[in-house]
């Protein structure tokens, strides 16, 4: 099974945990990890200088399309950020536990 890690950013940290669970309630994702950021993007004209929660979900290759399905259907910006990170590279028992965790 190939990993993968799908990246979003979300406003607030009710939102971004209300995801988390529910993705890795339904086996979408093994994990997700959540940090708080300061974020600078262009918006609507104006450069935005905000805090977000960034999310790392940690998924395989066949459950990626219906994760970022989950992310998109659930998302709170109207234009959410949904990055795949192609993971050429993670030690085995990880691997295992990732794949365990999804089935």
């Amino acid at each position: 099974m190939k990993p993968v890690i799908i990246v979003s950013t979300y406003p607030d940290k009710k939102s971004v945990n209300k995801i988390a669970n529910q993705v890795v309630k339904k086996r979408y994702a093994a994990c997700v990890n959540i940090t708080k950021i300061s974020s600078i993007y262009a918006w609507k004209g104006k450069i935005e200088n905000t805090s977000e929660y960034l999310a790392l979900f940690k998924t395989i290759e066949k459950k990626k399309n219906t994760l970022k399905n989950e992310i998109k259907k659930t998302h709170p910006y109207d234009v959410p950020e949904i990055v795949e990170i192609d993971v050429r590279s993670i030690n085995k028992p990880y691997l295992n536990w990732l794949v365990k965790s999804t089935f």
